[in-house]
């Protein structure tokens, strides 16, 4: 099997020769695409969404749309600390509290400029966690930019139970986005529940389990360096 670069790759050349891309920064990101609001707006359709009181989010600009929705419709919405450099590592933004617009408080800046900075004991339970995607497929995997960041801040979560192995994860995703093929993954890998592009919602049949928290033996020690968080509970755990 191909390994996850091989298929960042294909996406991100697919995306601009395609294009379906906004901008040609494409590489190295959560690509923005045309169609995100589109697919926010089957997002909206389901009941997972609909239910939804509180909201975990990535920061990228496609799933903005969807960050947005959440506080007009009054959801409290987390957004993570890019690359989770502090041990308070999620941003909350609680609609009744943010003393600027949805549209602005869902970008990375305003959510910085008017939003507060919270511990996994301060945050409410989540109940959608939403994702940002380079390939997935229909079977529920996902690749992303490589970090590694999106999957420990669902571990955290998870470790926290902060989400539960049922709450739902959805990502919004260009059809170029969409591949057929096997896609590689590991334990630390979130699988998700829903993919969602312009055109369809697609329900995921995934025997993959969900993460339960940090799979330290996995982790290597320039990584668990970087990240505050991880360096502290390393010190109580291990």
């Amino acid at each position: 099997m191909n390994d996850k670069d091989y298929f960042r790759n294909l996406v991100w050349n697919a995306m601009l020769e395609s294009g379906a891309a906004r901008s040609k920064q494409v590489y190295d990101r959560i690509p923005d695409f045309y169609g995100s609001e589109e697919a926010a707006r089957l997002v909206f359709t389901l009941t997972a969404w609909q239910n939804a009181k509180a909201v975990k989010s990535n920061p990228d600009r496609p799933q903005r749309p969807l960050r947005q929705r959440a506080l007009e419709e009054g959801k409290v919405l987390y957004m993570a600390v890019p690359r989770l450099r502090s041990e308070q590592c999620f941003i909350e933004l609680d609609p009744e509290r943010i003393s600027v617009s949805p549209a602005k408080a869902a970008t990375i800046k305003g959510a910085f400029d008017c939003g507060k900075l919270v511990s996994f004991e301060e945050m409410r339970p989540v109940d959608l966690v939403i994702s940002g995607s380079i390939a997935v497929n229909r079977q529920g995997t996902r690749i992303g930019k490589g970090g590694g960041f999106a999957d420990l801040e669902y571990g955290l979560a998870a470790a926290a139970g902060v989400v539960k192995p049922e709450t739902p994860v959805v990502t919004t995703v260009h059809g170029v986005q969409l591949l057929d093929e096997n896609l590689p993954s590991n334990q630390h890998d979130v699988p998700l529940d829903y993919v969602v592009t312009p055109a369809e919602i697609i329900l995921c049949q995934s025997d993959t389990p969900k993460p339960v928290g940090i799979y330290w033996e996995d982790l290597e020690e320039s990584k668990i360096s970087e990240i505050p968080l991880l360096r502290k509970l390393k010190q109580t755990v291990l």
